[in-house]
């Protein structure tokens, strides 16, 4: 069994931890067999930690984890803190292999998608 472990920052603030969520159930719902569970996982500020979500990746029958760092740049939190949190998963799960994606940021068509999403601009009076 595959699955994809979502990992973000995580914020003190409840609203923007329930959109990495949100976003986690939408990606389960278009994995279209590619991944049989998404989990959402968090590097601090919130749960899911990420020793948390492989866990439960692999509570659930994950042999395969493929991690996405949901991350714009390569910071310490991408280069350093994710890689390390994963090792020790991975040390504490042998049974499953656990793989790291490029994050975010790193894609080619995040330029695409920001073009995309200024021509959606609104006045800044109109946006609070």
């Amino acid at each position: 069994m595959r699955a994809l472990l979502l990992i973000a920052h995580g914020s003190r603030r409840a609203a923007s931890n329930d959109e990495v969520r949100a976003l986690a159930r939408e990606l389960q719902r278009r994995a279209d067999g590619q991944f049989d569970r998404v989990v959402p996982a968090f590097l601090e500020l919130a749960e899911p930690s990420i020793p948390d979500g492989v866990r439960e990746c692999v509570a659930r029958g994950a042999t395969e984890i493929r991690v996405v760092p949901y991350f714009l740049a390569a910071g310490r939190h991408v280069m350093t803190d994710i890689p390390h949190e994963l090792a020790e998963a991975a040390q504490a799960h042998p049974e499953a292999s656990i793989e790291i994606s490029p994050y975010l940021g790193q894609h080619p068509q995040v330029a695409d998608l920001l073009l995309g999403l200024a021509a959606l601009g609104v006045p800044v009076t109109d946006a609070a």
